[in-house]
């Protein structure tokens, strides 16, 4: 369900635009300038001063990679020892929408089931336990990372309460906690939200802050509170095909990112708009897949309804729900528009 095409909305997910005009104006205006390669430019350094400005971690490591998926199979790989798998939710995106990258990578993807998205400490506290009962266990994968992202790949959100009982469990087994911000903006800006930069800092070992869902053209940050936990990451990016030889390009977009606290806004009329779609939705009679109060939409169509609304409307197929209907997504962005909420809300009432 996510042909292109000029002649329909589009609200199949939240990449499909460039860039926030800011970061254009700044690109246009530096284009001609010359530095220094590899993330060693003046605009990555002050890229970097902002985000630990921003996360009240003065002393972290910050490095800008080229995408989620590497910067998920850079970090996992670099934390991890070959005999070591990564504990994630079983709709988590590294276990179901990475083409088994980290296993690719050696590292088994140790699956727990998940509700709305989210994993329990209670779960992981048991997965960790049995492992260190198993008398088998020199035979077997050991756990040694937990992995979430927020928002979820369900658009939900872990609280502050959550991540802190999550946190706890890690450092009782010692397990590392990564957390995969592809859509940390659109977490950000959601009043539900009670989970900061700061907090992220200070509860896990690693986690990144997205750019390329988040308005940037492309790029990750990736934040390393302490900075001596991964050895040589630098090496280890460009081991990974993740290491940007004119990486000013993603400096200069996350600086412009973190410029007058733009990142902990841009996602505002995501939510806002997604707001309404849920309501449209509601007010029309269609049946939401769950509650997710970020810019991911799921809503259980009708096949016939779903395969009509696709002849003018971009979404994203999520999942079966019955022989009769499908989980759909319908996703926004920063750059999403009043008016294609409010066509879409026509399109929707002719039922």
């Amino acid at each position: 369900m996510e042909q292109s095409s000029s002649c329909r909305l589009s609200f199949s997910s939240d990449y499909l635009e460039g860039a926030h005009p800011a970061i254009i104006e700044r690109l246009v205006q530096t284009n001609l300038m010359q530095t220094p390669g590899y993330g060693s430019d003046a605009f990555c350094e002050a890229a970097r001063e902002k985000i630990r400005a921003a996360c009240a971690c003065p002393d972290a490591a910050v490095y800008f990679l080229v995408g989620g998926t590497q910067a998920n199979a850079t970090a996992i790989d670099a934390l991890l020892a070959s005999y070591q798998g990564v504990i994630a939710p079983e709709s988590g995106h590294i276990n179901v929408h990475e083409a088994g990258t980290i296993e690719f990578g050696g590292h088994k993807v140790l699956a727990l089931p998940q509700k709305a998205g989210k994993i329990r400490a209670e779960d992981i506290e048991v997965r960790a336990a049995d492992f260190e009962a198993d008398e088998n266990r020199e035979h077997m994968v050991a756990p040694a990372m937990v992995y979430l992202s927020q928002p979820t790949e369900c658009g939900t959100l872990y609280s502050l309460a959550e991540l802190r009982a999550i946190n706890a469990v890690c450092r009782a087994h010692g397990l590392l906690l990564y957390v995969d911000g592809a859509r940390l903006a659109y977490a950000l800006a959601c009043p539900e939200n009670d989970v900061t930069l700061a907090d992220l800092a200070a509860l896990t070992d690693v986690f990144y802050i997205g750019g390329t869902k988040c308005g940037a053209l492309f790029g990750e940050a990736v934040v390393v509170p302490q900075p001596g936990l991964i050895p040589h990451f630098l090496t280890i990016m460009k081991q990974h095909g993740a290491l940007l030889a004119k990486g000013r390009l993603l400096g200069l977009q996350f600086d412009t990112l973190f410029a007058d606290e733009l990142y902990l806004h841009i996602g505002e009329s995501a939510i806002m708009l997604a707001d309404r779609i849920r309501k449209i939705l509601r007010e029309q009679g269609y049946q939401l897949f769950l509650e997710s109060p970020t810019n991911q939409v799921l809503v259980v169509l009708e096949n016939n309804r779903m395969h009509e609304l696709a002849e003018q409307v971009e979404f994203s197929y999520w999942e079966k729900f019955d022989a009769d209907h499908t989980v759909v997504r319908f996703a926004t962005s920063w750059a999403t528009r009043s008016e294609d909420v409010d066509a879409l809300e026509a399109l929707l009432s002719r039922r």
